[in-house]
């Protein structure tokens, strides 16, 4: 299991600007159409070779100016309770305030590694003022600029060097983990009653009645996996008592430990933005995936409805359209088996390794047929691939200069990756390298 990392303090002292540095070098995808943006306040950093999870958790409490105490000892909470080391922003200019001695008081009684950085830096004279905030007594602090980044590589060292070695995976290594997701009420966890056969998950037509990630072990009819019901994730808006937040966030963290997502969608809505923020979250982590479309019995039907309704999903989750969807309806336990069927077959191409001969066989002629684009004069040779050692399916492509193949080769070197070897569900990376 990843690491977590959580930004508190105050409002305004540049907590989103910090997390987007720290993950921001992988969250270039900035688009005018709706659903594209990704989850604001959670994303990915790297940094030598550490992946870990980073949390601001200003974005989930109100930002109005009279900010109560209250808010921010609950953001500070939530972060002590999820995260495993915890980033504490002040601001220079205003010195230590009284919600600055407030948030350390609090932290100074955790038991997990808390680092106090200091944030607009941006002149050598501030430094004198810099060095007062030693007085929160929580170690030496960071002087950082989270606009142009500077000190930032020294925390992240720092930052790295705190933050505890990776969990083992539980002992079920060798079992498929599959989680299913969704907004709240679209029948999660009567689909895992469903599956298991017995009222193991409490079901209630009130959204949000499970509030915690529930695992149990499938072994029946020759599939043997753990099934993960979660917490409905909602739009941030709407993520008010502090309950909820803690579900998103374990949904969150049953996403990134699962190995499938079966996401669930209801009929009659459809595919709407928060869907496709739990997709993006699905994808970013780089998990298969099944979309099921439940309450189907719910729909008035014509002759091609499915064939239809499959059609604008495939349109909505566009570019990576290769996922099965499944129409369900759990109440008349109606394809219910359907899904585990699906979920196993996306298991399988999740875990397949495809011989590196074979791969060079195949690609070769088609990369041949088609070549990359001349750029600049210049031809692009891509000379061997091989499949890289990782746990979703990605392939290095080793040519002369990697960096004049752009995105629609790469998505038709995609393309044809999937219409050889059967990806069907998994998203799929490619990488070129020099050779």
């Amino acid at each position: 299991m990843g690491a977590i990392v959580a930004i508190v303090g105050r409002p305004n002292v540049g907590k989103s600007t910090l997390f987007n540095r720290l993950v921001g070098m992988r969250q270039a995808i900035v688009d005018e159409t709706a659903g594209v943006t990704r989850d604001r306040h959670y994303g990915k950093a790297e940094w030598c070779g550490r992946e870990f999870s980073v949390i601001d958790t200003g974005g989930y409490t109100s930002n109005s100016d009279d900010i109560f105490e209250e808010e921010i000892r609950k953001q500070v909470s939530i972060a002590i309770e999820e995260a495993d080391l915890i980033l504490f922003l002040c601001e220079v200019k205003t010195g230590i305030t009284d919600y600055d001695s407030e948030i350390a008081n609090i932290l100074r009684r955790v038991k997990k590694p808390v680092i106090p950085v200091v944030n607009k830096i941006d002149s050598g004279n501030q430094m004198y003022e810099f060095y007062e905030f030693n007085a929160l007594g929580l170690g030496e602090p960071f002087a950082i600029s989270a606009v142009n980044g500077s000190g930032t590589g020294d925390l992240l060292d720092r930052i790295c060097e705190l933050l505890p070695p990776d969990r083992p995976e539980e002992t079920n290594e060798n079992i498929p983990k599959i989680t299913i997701v969704g907004r709240p009420n679209v029948g999660k966890s009567s689909i895992t009653n469903a599956f298991l056969g017995e009222d193991r998950n409490i079901v209630t037509p009130i959204a949000g009645t499970t509030r915690d990630s529930i695992s149990t072990r499938y072994n029946k009819f020759g599939y043997n996996f753990m099934l993960i019901d979660t917490a409905g994730l909602r739009k941030k808006g709407k993520v008010t008592e502090d309950l909820e937040f803690y579900s998103v966030m374990r949904a969150i963290r049953s996403i990134e430990n699962s190995d499938i997502c079966i996401l669930m969608v209801d009929a009659q809505t459809g595919v709407e933005a928060q869907d496709m923020a739990i997709f993006n979250l699905i994808v970013k982590n780089k998990k298969g995936c099944v979309i099921v479309v439940n309450k189907w019995d719910t729909v008035k039907k014509e002759n091609n409805t499915m064939k239809q309704y499959t059609e604008l999903i495939r349109k909505r989750i566009a570019p990576f359209s290769d996922v099965p969807v499944i129409f369900t309806s759990v109440i008349n336990k109606q394809r219910i088996f359907d899904v585990l069927a699906a979920a196993d077959k996306v298991y399988k191409n999740y875990t397949k390794r495809i011989p590196t001969s074979e791969l060079n066989e195949i690609m070769l002629e088609e990369i041949e047929n088609y070549p990359p684009p001349a750029t600049k004069g210049k031809f692009v040779k891509i000379k061997y691939i091989t499949q890289l050692p990782t746990k979703s399916p990605s392939f290095a492509f080793f040519c002369n200069l990697p960096q004049y193949v752009k995105e629609p080769y790469r998505r038709f070197l995609e393309n044809k990756i999937r219409a050889h070897f059967d990806f069907t569900g998994v998203p799929i990376q490619i990488f070129l390298r020099q050779k």
